[in-house]
């Protein structure tokens, strides 16, 4: 499995990058290509003590920054790291391309390279949600299309729960539609001509509105909503997940006993911990594109690139596009008998 990975994207590159790369590496099952400053990144991989020969290094000289617009960006830094990983994606020569760059200039540089697959009218970001009976959903769109249509949450209702069968293994997903209350009806225009959408798809198991209280319940296997809501929940989550672990944190250090608690404590807590760290998942997909896309988060570890490099060679094993290229040709034909 070959995966371009942009060494110039994301707060810790190249350094983090470039170990998680490693890592990934000497497991043996991938071949990467890092992407970047063909004479930084040598200097890295010496500094790291990698003699290996499952990395390969591809030339860039142009970094995108976050502050930079996303889509001039693009279009101006044809030869920077990430477009030149795209590129790579593009051409056959990587099977799949992770970045922990600017997230808008990312979603305008796979759409411009790589493309929709033919019937999908938006991308969407999926990202995983863990829950409290120890499993894993995921949640779709977190921030490709903020100003959402109903046919586009329609087809992120399809696309998620391919990806949830596919990837995670949940065998006929059940998909919820996120909303401020269950009850069919509920919710603004937007929302209430996508249940009805939803509601019309055969191909999933659609249950209906999920109040978002409920989002880590482990009702729902795949949970739609717009870009704009599906990021501030994103972030809602880690933030109070954040909080919380600070407030335990400071409550066993109270006092002796607290402290001794704490130790019992411990090996569950971390378990917990791991739930919710979003560097245990790596990165997100983009589906919808015409090729297996990976976005990391910003400030990705080493760690994270590893988990994140898994998460691209998985999708690209399991076929999703596909899948979701045979299942959209088939609708165009349907709709043209």
């Amino acid at each position: 499995m070959r995966i371009a990975v942009d060494a110039f994207g994301g707060d810790n590159a190249p350094d983090e990058v470039i170990k998680g790369s490693i890592e990934a590496a000497k497991s043996g099952k991938y071949d990467i290509i890092l992407v970047g400053n063909e004479e930084i990144i040598s200097q890295k991989l010496k500094e790291f003590a990698y003699s290996g020969s499952n990395i390969s290094v591809k030339n860039a000289t142009e970094v995108i920054e976050v502050s930079e617009e996303p889509v001039k960006a693009v279009r101006a830094k044809k030869d920077s790291s990430m477009v030149v990983a795209l590129n790579l994606c593009k051409s056959g020569e990587a099977d799949a391309v992770v970045s922990a760059g600017s997230t808008g200039a990312y979603l305008a540089g796979a759409f411009r390279v790589l493309g929709r697959i033919k019937g999908i009218k938006r991308p969407a970001l999926t990202a995983f949600m863990p829950n409290v009976n120890g499993g894993i959903g995921v949640i779709t769109d977190c921030g490709a299309t903020s100003d959402a249509k109903p046919e586009y949450l329609a087809q992120y209702g399809q696309m998620g729960s391919l990806y949830a069968e596919k990837v995670l293994g949940i065998n006929n997903p059940k998909v919820y539609l996120a909303n401020i209350g269950t009850e069919e009806g509920k919710g603004n225009e937007l929302y209430r001509n996508a249940y009805n959408l939803l509601k019309e798809n055969k191909n999933i198991n659609f249950c209906g509105n999920l109040e978002t209280r409920e989002l880590t319940s482990g009702i729902a296997d795949v949970i739609i909503c717009d870009g704009f809501s599906g990021n501030m929940v994103i972030k809602t989550i880690e933030g109070t997940a954040s909080a919380l672990f600070k407030l335990i944190k400071k409550s066993f250090m109270e006092s002796l006993l607290t402290k001794l608690s704490a130790l019992v404590m411990k090996p569950k807590l971390g378990k917990i911990k791991a739930l919710l760290d979003s560097s245990e998942y790596g990165g997100v997909p983009l589906l919808g594109i015409d090729g297996v896309v990976i976005k990391a988060h910003g400030n990705s570890d080493a760690k994270a690139f590893y988990h994140a490099i898994e998460s691209a060679a998985v999708f690209a094993e399991t076929g999703v596009n596909d899948e979701l290229k045979k299942l959209y040709s088939q609708a165009e034909s349907d709709d043209g008998e």
